[in-house]
């Protein structure tokens, strides 16, 4: 029997649309209405899609490591102590670099006081100490070196204008900065200057200045006023030691000059008395009635040492008269004549000259000795109770008269 085969009808698949239904048309609004409902799954769905997951390269988890930041909070913890400790680290050496500069200061000043009551100063001196720290050199009792600089030291005529020392290995008695009872310089060096400021002031009174010659010699020259007139002046001082601690002056040299017609030096050796100056014995020669009225004086002639035949001769005849002055010789020996015998002798002469007798005169009263005293000086250091204490080499050099001083075992104070 034969079964009847029951057939299916599946409609022609088609692109155009089939006759007799009705084509249906996408609405675009649509569409874009069903991506609104949920665009967030769809985008993480896209982005899934693109990128697969890789789940072996996904590290796994574990707990969080607090040790890592511990150690970290505990360096940062302790930067602040480390520099909490240098600060106060500095701020006691600060304090105690102040307390030793405070007991340097005190000592300084106590030193300076002592020194001034002892030595009878005028003004306290300034007293500085070497070495660092202080206050390990005075627990030691022992200081490394100590400076004393005094101004202004009277010394007889003058006065020193500074004294410098410098005192190295000092032996201190005492308790502390506050109760030194005295000291022990083993070996001291200084120098005393003597300026020519203070010498010119001291000596000179204002007309006459000092100055160096050289190696120990000082010179002085200026003006003095003498018989109503200023009178120019020059001597030369050389400086000499007097024993270990003093200094002393030799004046020689000295001079007053008349203008530049004549000059004085007082004493009575050949060099000594009144003299023509070149200039005005070069004058005096060319000026035949001038001349004349000195060869008319015996004593004159005399110690020129001219035949009398040749000064009659010349007094006669004007050709001989300039030959015989005009010589060299005879120019040099006219400044050599000692005129203040003459000048005495014969006061009209001296007037013709143009020399005042009345200030021959003076002059004439004037010694030696008072004239060089006025330009002498002389100091004496202080003998000091204990030790020794030397001058040493003297120098002279622009500023004033320099001389070095050594001392040993000096012993100040109890």
């Amino acid at each position: 029997m034969r079964t009847p085969h029951t057939q299916t009808h599946h409609p022609a698949q088609s692109d155009g649309p089939r006759t007799g239904q009705v084509p249906h048309v996408r609405n675009p609004y649509e569409e874009l209405a069903a991506l609104a409902d949920n665009p967030l799954e769809d985008f993480l769905t896209e982005d899934h899609a693109a990128a697969p997951r890789d789940e072996d390269s996904e590290e796994p988890w574990a707990p969080p490591n607090h040790r890592r930041g511990s150690r970290r909070r505990n360096r940062a913890t302790g930067l602040p102590t480390m520099v909490r400790l240098l600060a106060w680290t500095l701020t006691l050496a600060c304090l105690v670099t102040l307390a030793d500069r405070w007991a340097l200061l005190y000592a300084e000043h106590k030193a300076s006081e002592r020194l001034k009551d002892e030595l009878h100063l005028a003004a306290a001196p300034e007293v500085r100490i070497g070495g660092f720290p202080f206050l390990t050199q005075l627990a030691d009792q022992r200081l490394d070196s100590v400076q004393v600089t005094v101004a202004d030291i009277p010394a007889q005529r003058v006065t020193l204008t500074q004294v410098t020392a410098t005192a190295n290995d000092i032996r201190i008695d005492g308790d502390g900065p506050t109760a030194v009872r005295g000291a022990l310089v083993r070996q001291m060096h200084g120098r005393v200057l003597l300026s020519f400021d203070d010498m010119n002031r001291e000596l000179g009174a204002s007309q006459v200045s000092f100055s160096a010659r050289g190696p120990g010699r000082v010179q002085a020259h200026g003006s003095l006023r003498i018989a109503g007139r200023d009178l120019r002046v020059q001597a030369d001082a050389s400086i000499r030691r007097d024993g270990e601690r003093g200094i002393a002056t030799s004046v020689e040299g000295m001079q007053l000059g008349i203008g530049d017609l004549a000059t004085y030096r007082p004493g009575t050796g050949p060099a000594e008395g009144l003299h023509l100056t070149d200039a005005s014995a070069r004058r005096l020669t060319r000026e035949a009635e001038k001349i004349k009225a000195m060869l008319s004086v015996p004593e004159i002639v005399h110690r020129l040492g001219v035949p009398d035949g040749a000064v009659r001769a010349a007094l006669h005849d004007e050709d001989k008269l300039h030959r015989l002055t005009g010589a060299p010789r005879f120019l040099h020996d006219l400044t050599r004549v000692n005129l203040v015998d003459v000048a005495l002798a014969h006061p009209a002469l001296m007037r013709r000259l143009g020399l005042d007798l009345s200030l021959l005169t003076a002059l004439t009263k004037l010694t030696r000795p008072e004239i060089a005293d006025r330009f002498s000086f002389a100091f004496r250091l202080p003998e000091p109770p204990s030790g020794a204490l030397r001058l040493r080499d003297v120098a002279v050099d622009k500023d004033g008269i320099r001389v070095d001083v050594s001392g040993t075992g000096l012993l100040l104070g109890r």
